[in-house]
């Protein structure tokens, strides 16, 4: 077993046995602030979110079943 799988395989185990909530929550924002990196979006991103939000609060949104349906039709016809 290489360093990191033994390292994983470690800290999964005391992860499990621990009952200290302060260290378990001190783990979660260490994950959750690691994770924050990996969706730095830039402000066009940003906004392009916020309006898919805005359509979605005003019922602006397509259902999956009406999308697949048009796009059957649409490759049917290719």
């Amino acid at each position: 077993m290489d360093m990191s799988a033994q390292l994983k395989k470690n800290l999964i185990s005391r992860i499990k046995d621990s009952k200290d909530i302060n260290f378990l929550k001190a783990l979660q924002t260490i994950f959750d602030s690691s994770e924050q990196a990996l969706y730095q979006l830039n402000s066009e991103q940003e906004n392009s979110i916020s309006l898919g939000r805005e359509q979605i609060r005003n019922g602006e949104f397509s259902s999956n079943t009406q999308v697949m349906s048009e796009m059957r039709q649409w490759l049917s016809k290719k």
